[in-house]
């Protein structure tokens, strides 16, 4: 028995219909994935710009500082601040001495003072209590802030048994960073930056 003589044929109009409308679920679905893919290429870069830190800083905010027990025996002369284009910053003078520099910038709910323990009011969205890991006898004395980005008080908080201590308010919350800097002279500067933003 011829098996090509049993089995039904199929009519010609539906075997054309199915490869047309097999094709025109192909043309449909293609511009679909063309678009889905095209929406994710674009949206990548924006992913990726937003993830980018300000200005490429990459300090965080938690607390910077150097052994406790690296001390200066040259006196903290003073402070002066300035901004950057990303950053404001101010910067302590210490004289000539002997030893290694150290410090302590970390943020904290309340500034105190050295010794007592006392509060000391800052102004400021945000506080740091910088401690430099030098003597000074310097008065105390308030700088406030008009129209920085980010800084908003400095006050010299005072100094006990070798540590100065000062008091920084700021806007917020920032990412910031510490460092020291020799002079020529033999003098040290203590460094603290704080960013516009994050």
């Amino acid at each position: 028995m011829n098996s090509t003589a049993t089995r039904p044929s199929v009519p010609r109009w539906r075997r054309a219909r199915s490869g047309a409308l097999a094709l025109g679920v192909f043309a449909l679905a293609a511009p679909i994935g063309a678009v889905a893919t095209t929406s994710a290429a674009t949206a990548s870069p924006a992913v990726s710009q937003a993830a980018a830190p300000f200005c490429g800083i990459t300090w965080g905010s938690l607390p910077k500082a150097t052994a406790p027990g690296l001390l200066w025996t040259g006196n903290v002369t003073g402070a002066r601040s300035g901004q950057h284009s990303c950053y404001d910053r101010v910067v302590f003078d210490v004289a000539k001495g002997h030893g290694t520099l150290g410090y302590s910038v970390r943020y904290v709910t309340q500034v105190t003072g050295p010794g007592s323990g006392m509060p000391v009011p800052v102004t400021g969205g945000a506080k740091l209590q910088i401690t430099a890991n030098a003597p000074s006898n310097l008065a105390p004395k308030t700088t406030t802030f008009t129209g920085w980005q980010t800084f908003r008080q400095l006050r010299s908080v005072g100094s006990f048994e070798g540590y100065t201590d000062y008091g920084l308010g700021v806007r917020a919350r920032l990412p910031m960073r510490a460092f020291v800097l020799p002079n020529a002279d033999g003098s040290q500067r203590l460094v603290v930056d704080v960013a516009h933003r994050w």
